[in-house]
């Protein structure tokens, strides 16, 4: 049996307050850190970032490596404010998501209005829900 690896290719258009990313092709064992470094980048270059849009319609096969780094970009935009937008997901994908738990979390809205305060410091934060990979 032959397999072809999809090169993993990357779009990056910037607008206002966002980033939009097309995805073409494996995010895979090869590849995931392109896309990493890629946020990474975009997320340094832009402090005042609000969005981050993947979009996901022309990507291929995703393997526990490509899921790994799905999650630490959403922990990383987490941390800095950003909301993350998985667009156009592709069925193999939301597949994936579905069967490691991790949909919710990657996809779900920001919870709005809820609020968890600390009784030491009496500070109010903005929860945000968690899943398998909870650390940041």
């Amino acid at each position: 049996m032959t397999t072809h690896s999809h090169h993993l290719r990357l779009t990056t258009v910037n607008t206002q307050d966002g980033v939009r990313t097309e995805v073409h092709g494996d995010l895979d064992y090869d590849s995931a850190n392109l896309l990493l470094n890629e946020v990474s980048a975009q997320i340094s270059a832009r402090p005042a970032l609000t969005d981050l849009h993947l979009h996901c319609a022309e990507l291929g096969t995703v393997d526990s490596m490509g899921l790994s780094i799905l999650l630490m970009i959403g922990r990383r935009t987490a941390k800095a404010g950003i909301r993350l937008h998985l667009d156009d997901r592709p069925a193999n994908l939301d597949r994936l998501l579905r069967l490691t738990g991790t949909l919710d979390h990657l996809t779900a809205p920001p919870l709005t209005g809820a609020v968890r305060s600390s009784p030491t410091e009496g500070s109010v934060v903005a929860a945000r829900p968690t899943g398998p990979d909870g650390t940041t």
